[in-house]
C-alpha cells in the first residue's frame, strides 16, 4: 500500500478537500432461529458499535449523512431504513454479504435512486432537497451504471468535465494526469465498450475524481482490477484521504476494508448491524469474524454434500 506510483507514469497531484467545514437495536423482539445451525440469528451490536437512531441529530461535520432510508421492489422492502454518519476525512467502509443492500443504499444516498423514505446530507446537502448542489461536491463509481461507452477514454473524460462545468484546459490537464496514473494513457482510439472489466472501472474512476470532488462514493472500487493497478489505486486514494477528502467504499474484501477503512459499516438483510470506527466494530478481534458473529452463517450442514466425496 505504500509503494511509489510506476516510474513510467507522472505523479498524479490529489486535490486536497476543504475541512472547514467538519441506536441500540429493539428490545423485547426474539431473534429466529438460524436456518442451518437452529441457533438464534445474529442482531444488531451494542454499545459504541451500535447503529444510530433514524431521528438522531446530523453531526455539523459529517462528509455524508443518512437517515431512515428505505427502498422497496415490488412491495418488497430490501433497505429497512439504515442511518449513518460518515465523518469527514475518514476512510469510510461498508461490508456486507451478496444481497444485503450496500449498492441500493449507496445509489439512494448519491441520487441514482429514489428513496421510499428517509434522507441523505453530502457536507450539509440534502441530496433530494439540493441535487445539484450536494453532487457538485460528489464523485460517484457505481457498480453496473451505464455510461456512454461509445466514446473513448479521453473523449469520455472531456464529456465529463464539460458537462460539470470545467474549463476545457482545467480538463486537459487533469485528464492526463489520471490517464497516465491509471495506465490508460496507451489506450488512444479504443473505444469504452471494448475495455476489459478493469480498464472500464478505471476509467469510471477517473470520471469521478475528475473535477476534485469533496466526497468519493466507490462501489467495489477493485474489483477486477489487476494487483499493479489495485496498488495505485489504493495510493490515489490514501493520498486523497490524507489531503482532507473523505472516501466512502463497499466492498466485500475484509482485508482491503481493514487495510484501508479508518470507519466501517456492516450491512445485512437490509439493516446495519454495526457502525463506527474500525476499533470499535471488531472489539479486538478480526473484522471477518465479526463480521460473522454479526451477520451468521458460514456453516454447512453436516453430510449436506456427502456426494462430492465419493
Amino acid at each position: 500500500m505504500h509503494s511509489e506510483l510506476p516510474s513510467s507514469s507522472p505523479a498524479l497531484e490529489v486535490p486536497r478537500a476543504d475541512l472547514s467545514g467538519a441506536s441500540p437495536a429493539p428490545s423485547g423482539s426474539t431473534p429466529a432461529p438460524h436456518p442451518v445451525s437452529g441457533a438464534a440469528a445474529p442482531g444488531p451490536a451494542s454499545g459504541v458499535a451500535a447503529p444510530i437512531a433514524a431521528d438522531a441529530a446530523i453531526p455539523e461535520r459529517t462528509a455524508l449523512s443518512i437517515r431512515g432510508l428505505r427502498k422497496s421492489f415490488d412491495k418488497t422492502e430490501v433497505v429497512h431504513g439504515i442511518s449513518l454518519d460518515v465523518p469527514r476525512g475518514s476512510f469510510y467502509g461498508i461490508v456486507g454479504p451478496n444481497g444485503a443492500g450496500k449498492t441500493t443504499t449507496l445509489s439512494m444516498a448519491t441520487g441514482l435512486l429514489r428513496p421510499n423514505g428517509g434522507t441523505a446530507h453530502v457536507l450539509g446537502h440534502d441530496m433530494w432537497a439540493e441535487p445539484q448542489q450536494a453532487k457538485a461536491l460528489l464523485g460517484v463509481l457505481a457498480d453496473g451504471l451505464r455510461t456512454f461507452d461509445r466514446l473513448t477514454g479521453r473523449e469520455l473524460l472531456t464529456y465529463v468535465g464539460l458537462v460539470r462545468g470545467m474549463k476545457a484546459e482545467v480538463v486537459e490537464e487533469r485528464m492526463e494526469s489520471l490517464l497516465a496514473a491509471l495506465d490508460l494513457a496507451g489506450e488512444d482510439g479504443k473505444l469504452v465498450v471494448d475495455y476489459s472489466a478493469g480498464m472500464t472501472k478505471k476509467i469510471l474512476l477517473a470520471s469521478a475524481l475528475l473535477h476534485a470532488p469533496r466526497l468519493l462514493v466507490l462501489d467495489e472500487p477493485l474489483e477486477a482490477v489487476d494487483p499493479v493497478s489495485a496498488q495505485v489505486i489504493r495510493k490515489i486514494l490514501t493520498a486523497y484521504v490524507a489531503g482532507g477528502g473523505t472516501v466512502v467504499l463497499s466492498s466485500h474484501v475484509m482485508e482491503l476494508v481493514e487495510g484501508l477503512c479508518s470507519h466501517v459499516a456492516i450491512i445485512a438483510d437490509g439493516e446495519l448491524l454495526a457502525d463506527g470506527t474500525l476499533d470499535e466494530v471488531r472489539r479486538g478481534g478480526s473484522l471477518v469474524q465479526t463480521f460473522i458473529d454479526l451477520v451468521g452463517g458460514g456453516d454447512v450442514a453436516e453430510g449436506s454434500l456427502s456426494w462430492l466425496e465419493s
